[in-house]
């Protein structure tokens, strides 16, 4: 998922654009733009910070804006089409100015988070939000209907296998969910749904589990500095390490391996 902050300065005239992408995007700060497919007819939408819009795909639309900061979202089609498990030729979204959705929202907030931070996430974490978001749309805004597969199970020991192996094979690295999904032999929608059958949690939180684990075993080991543990257990900052320590263990690190001194 690509994810990026604009600024549309403030323009005299309209101007034409068109989207080939999926949009989503949020406002950082309050501001107004005004849209129409004809330069004659043009409304004015007024913002507040968090409201959201859904872009319009494929649509030559003027727009004319003041100073508007924009948190956006590039959804790829790949998403789009996990989302409706590949049973679509394409997956179109219904544009709306003023996108209102609790769920949607919600991703959008933990992401804007995580930019705050830098993304010390990494790519999986954006890879499982864009499956998330994708899924929410298409749920809610998708032009076609949507058949929801049903599964029965989850992933056989086997491939489960494969995963755990691959994510301790990359402990250090980056991790995304299309290498998780190749590993257990499935399309990535596909393994999304399987996985959560058969662990309970999503690819991200048994990534983040597993590097916690390896981390612990480390800590015990008085020599290992924290900031050096963290790296090698694929966390960018120790600051995130740390976050997520407490999240999994209900303590620090620090804190973990005192506890085992004593």
């Amino acid at each position: 998922m690509r994810v990026a902050v604009n600024v549309l300065g403030s323009a005299k005239e309209p101007r034409m654009q068109v989207h080939h992408e999926q949009i989503l995007a949020t406002l950082l700060r309050p501001g107004s733009v005004e849209v129409g497919l004809r330069r004659s007819e043009m409304t004015r939408f007024n913002y507040g910070a968090g409201e959201m819009i859904l872009a319009r795909r494929h649509v030559e639309e003027w727009v004319q804006a003041g100073e508007v900061h924009l948190l956006t979202f590039g959804i790829s089609d790949n998403a789009l089409m996990a989302a409706c498990e590949g049973k679509a030729a394409e997956v179109e979204l219904r544009g709306t100015a003023k996108l209102v959705n609790p769920r949607v929202g919600a991703l959008v907030s933990a992401v804007n988070a995580e930019r705050i931070a830098g993304f010390p996430s990494g790519r999986l974490f954006l890879d499982s939000v864009e499956q998330a978001l994708a899924a929410a749309l298409v749920e809610s805004h998708a032009t076609r209907p949507r058949t929801v597969p049903i599964y029965r199970g989850g992933l056989s020991p086997a491939r489960l296998r494969n995963v755990t192996e691959l994510v301790l094979e990359k402990i250090e690295d980056e991790l995304s969910l299309d290498e998780m999904a190749e590993s257990a032999g499935l399309s990535t929608a596909h393994f999304s749904q399987m996985f959560r059958k058969s662990t309970g949690e999503s690819p991200h939180r048994f990534v983040l589990r597993l590097r916690v684990e390896r981390a612990k075993e480390m800590l015990l080991r008085v020599e290992n500095r924290v900031l050096d543990v963290a790296v090698a257990c694929g966390f960018k900052t120790q600051q995130h390490f740390a976050r997520v320590f407490r999240q999994l263990c209900g303590t620090s690190p620090t804190q973990y391996r005192q506890e085992f001194l004593r």
